[in-house]
């Protein structure tokens, strides 16, 4: 299965909010005709009802090459039943609705059916997430598309079995809200150091997204960039201390709030 499979077949989106598309632009921009691209969704956006040629909540086709499920999870029950009839057929069912376990899907739409679960994170918007897949079970043709797919977002990373997709969404799921919680907290600290609060945002927003930028291209590993940049006895070694403390500094703190999300991600996928 390849491109042109979805090209010919089509691609339904079941549900279309910010994940959706943003997902949907880069397969526009990538060349996938609007044509090839069914969307239901109840509440569609200006931006979708202005796509010329999208098939926009009209009939699906019978077998779609890929059916990819991005609707909120409390609204799982009532959308997915309706595509029965593509189930234990020649249609990839690809999720990336959160905490929605393969167990789920094989259930509504019949253990036959190929589908792969997916956890990307909001960066997609900017075409800067990352996603991680598994299938439910052998059929790389199915996982070669699906990373065609995901790719138009960001990165894409293909996990062992299941149970490490509570771990993603501790790390790479939840994690930009850690970040922009850094964010929010780092300008705070320069306003109480006494910069203007416009300022200091302007600074931390940069300095965490350069940082970003850097570990991402550089070839040492971020514990080696960081002490590249810490003189002894220097100012940033005077913040470090603070921060690597293994009390009640980053490493408890973030392995504590990523085994909260964790846990979380497990009860709601029970």
């Amino acid at each position: 299965m390849n491109m042109d499979h979805v090209r010919d077949r089509g691609l339904v989106l079941l549900g279309c909010g910010k994940m959706g598309s943003a997902m949907l632009a880069g397969w526009l921009k990538g060349g996938l005709p609007a044509t090839s691209v069914w969307v239901v969704d109840p509440a569609p956006s200006d931006w979708l009802q202005g796509i010329d040629g999208l098939h926009l909540n009209t009939d699906l086709p019978d077998a779609p090459a890929i059916v990819l499920v991005a609707v909120k999870p409390q609204m799982m029950a009532d959308a997915l039943p309706t595509l029965a009839a593509m189930g234990n057929g020649k249609t990839l069912f690809l999720s990336v609705a959160a905490g929605t376990s393969i167990s789920y899907y094989e259930q509504v739409l019949g253990d036959k059916t190929p589908i792969i679960r997916a956890m990307p994170n909001t960066p997609a918007a900017v075409a800067r997430g990352i996603t991680a897949i598994i299938p439910n079970g052998p059929g790389a043709a199915g996982m070669d598309l699906a990373e065609a797919l995901l790719s138009a977002v960001g990165q894409v990373v293909r996990l062992e079995n299941e149970s490490q997709m509570d771990a993603v969404t501790g790390v790479s799921g939840s994690g930009p809200a850690y970040v922009f919680h850094l964010i929010e907290t780092l300008a705070a600290a320069g306003e109480a150091q006494g910069l203007p609060a416009p300022l200091a945002m302007q600074l931390a927003k940069a300095t965490v997204a350069g940082a970003g930028a850097l570990a991402e291209q550089a070839e040492e590993d971020p514990g080696q960039l960081r002490v590249n940049v810490t003189s002894p006895q220097g100012t940033t070694a005077a913040a470090l201390e603070v921060l690597m403390n293994e009390t009640d500094g980053f490493p408890a703190l973030l392995k504590r709030a990523v085994k909260a999300a964790a846990d979380r991600s497990r009860e709601l996928g029970a």
